[in-house]
């Protein structure tokens, strides 16, 4: 970070993000290479393409068992429930969120608020699963979040004073807003999340000093984009689909697709990816067709939002498998030629690797111990099913149409928490779960603001001994390497450094750490509450720091029936712990590097 004293001004068309005189500003500079630098963090998934990776390695495999706290803070009050949060950092302070649309700031160096802001939620909001929020973005002199009633907030990061609040959606139609906002090429970007209650989902463009609408980009087909200039909208195309292609009727227009787990961008292509959830409703009898482009990964220009291309992993998707799941581009070596791919652990079971410049399929695999509802993936990605769709209730004279059982269960192989990717082993470490469901469809009709579903379901364990499996995962053989695992479902996120270490918490409590190469458990610390946040690391004062969130909740304890047994006894929290490795153990040099 470079002291700025002359008020830099961060162009974005004929308008300029001013920056007070004196203070430090987050630039566009600053965010490209956030995945390079080594005291700060500055973006969700410590650098736009999401890789999670950090090249600091004075905290390493042989010193990590002589890490330990360094101060812990407290979220307050009575507002707990899942803290899924991943934190930033500049300039020596920590900028989080929290349950219930709250950010705060906190010195990174003695874990004291600086400020907290609270957003005034209405009585009606309707998050599909758990009021959590999952981290903000840093610009210029702004600090940016969401909330649950589907808003976007400027918050002036030294004060915490609102610069602007603009509505993204109507929260009463069952939209809201749980994922972090991104900033690429000045650009404020967000998705929304809500496709549990018909909404349609869409990536948007603001300006992030004036909060301006700058594009908007529907993710069901049929529904058009437009770029704004001057506050007047044009139309900018549908760009790969028209209306009741994939759909069947008006079922397009309640059509879901959600946007709800943010994005990532590849700077080599120039390419915003995000992830799109369910087709609404869940009972797929009724939109018979692809329904595009939910439960699909779609490449977005940033310029104008327009769709560059699309790859569907489960079409006409009767699971809830959703394909929201982080895209993290990345480059490996093959046959002499470097190919510039990018990957991504879907809800539905299988591990997809793609070319990043136009979606083409690489290859895929599972990376699950067992996938009921397709028996594998042909040439080009898309899945081969078996007979283990839920039955349709037109079969059963309008009633509850026949049950299957189904696995994974339609919380996923893998859920919303981020993956990380090692440059130095090559491997991808997957945070996934071992569950099955029964499902069944039932009749269901659209009505505003009301949940969407058509289907009931059950969720159970596929085994007694464990349900979450930490995985080390070869992208270019579908090899894995190690895992690791735990009694309950795993929900945090993962970090991998370059010290030959992969984090992660679990929801008892834990903060670990594995060696990357061998998933040896290396390292724990209990919390005090469940671990669903993301770990970041940097360094301060020439010491490494690693930071987490802690507070069990998210869907888990909300929708997990008979999986709900194993973790009834968790309790709930809202702390933030930051760790850090004492000076006097950080010579050890790592061994067999």
């Amino acid at each position: 970070m470079k002291l700025n004293p002359v008020g830099r001004q961060f162009a974005l068309g004929a308008l300029a993000l001013a920056v007070s005189s004196g203070a430090y500003a987050v630039t566009d500079e600053d965010i490209m290479n956030d995945h390079d630098t080594a005291d700060a963090v500055v973006s969700y998934g410590m650098g736009l393409q999401g890789q999670r990776y950090s090249t600091i390695d004075i905290l390493n495999a042989d010193n990590v068992k002589f890490l330990q706290p360094a101060w812990a803070f407290s979220f307050g009050g009575e507002k707990m429930r899942g803290q899924e949060s991943q934190p930033l950092v500049e300039d020596g302070v920590m900028y989080v969120t929290a349950s219930y649309s709250r950010a705060y700031a906190i010195d990174a160096r003695t874990g004291e608020e600086i400020w907290q802001y609270d957003a005034r939620l209405p009585d009606g909001i309707m998050p599909c699963c758990d009021v959590i929020n999952r981290g903000g973005a840093l610009y210029g002199d702004l600090f940016f979040f969401a909330t649950l009633d589907a808003k976007l907030v400027a918050l002036n990061k030294e004060t915490g004073k609102v610069v602007w609040i603009k509505p993204v959606a109507d929260y009463q139609e069952g939209y809201s807003i749980t994922a972090a906002p991104m900033i690429v090429k000045g650009k404020l970007i967000t998705g929304v999340s809500g496709g549990e209650f018909g909404i349609v989902g869409k990536v948007e463009a603001y300006d992030p000093a004036t909060g301006d609408k700058l594009w908007t980009r529907p993710t069901v087909e049929g529904h058009m984009g437009y770029v704004y200039r001057d506050g007047e909208a044009i139309e900018n195309g549908i760009s790969g689909g028209e209306a009741g292609k994939t759909w069947p009727g008006d079922m397009w227009k309640t059509g879901g697709a959600a946007t709800w787990l943010g994005g990532t961008y590849d700077p080599d292509t120039d390419s915003l990816f995000f992830g799109t959830g369910n087709p609404a409703p869940w009972n797929s009898h009724l939109r018979p067709g692809d329904n595009l482009f939910s439960s699909s990964r779609v490449a977005l220009d940033p310029d104008d939002g327009s769709i560059k291309w699309h790859f569907q992993t489960t079409p006409n998707d009767g699971w809830d498998y959703d394909g929201v799941n982080e895209l993290i581009s990345f480059d490996y070596e093959e046959n002499g030629t470097t190919v510039k791919a990018a990957a991504t652990a879907d809800r539905n079971g299988f591990f997809y690797v793609l070319d990043r410049s136009d979606g083409g399929f690489i290859r895929g695999f599972p990376f699950v111990d067992e996938i009921t509802w397709a028996e594998g993936l042909d040439e080009n990605g898309r899945p081969i099913f078996t007979e283990g769709r839920p039955g349709n209730p037109a079969d059963a004279e309008g009633e509850k149409g026949e049950t299957v059982l189904a696995r994974p269960a339609f919380l996923g192989g893998k859920n919303w928490m981020p993956m990380a990717y090692s440059q130095d082993t090559g491997l991808f470490y997957v945070p996934s779960n071992e569950w099955a469901m029964d499902i069944w469809n039932e009749p269901v009709s659209y009505k505003k603001g009301a949940a969407y579903l058509g289907a009931g379901f059950t969720i159970k364990p596929a085994n007694e001994e464990y349900i979450g499996v930490l995985r080390a995962m070869d992208p270019k053989t579908g090899e894995e390497v190690w895992r690791h695992e735990n009694r309950a479902p795993l929900w945090g996120g993962v970090m991998a450094t370059a010290g030959n270490l992969v984090f992660t918490g679990t929801p008892e409590g834990y903060l670990k750490a594995f060696d990357a190469r061998t998933g040896e458990e290396l390292y724990r610390f209990n919390t005090g509450s469940g671990v669903v946040g993301t770990p970041i690391t940097w360094t301060m004062d020439g010491e490494q720091y690693v930071s987490v969130a802690s507070g069990w909740g998210g869907a888990v304890p909300l929708w997990g029936g008979e999986v709900a047994k194993v973790v009834k006894d968790f309790n709930q929290g809202g702390m933030l712990w930051t760790f850090k490795l004492p000076a006097e153990h950080a010579g050890q040099d790592l061994a067999d590097r």
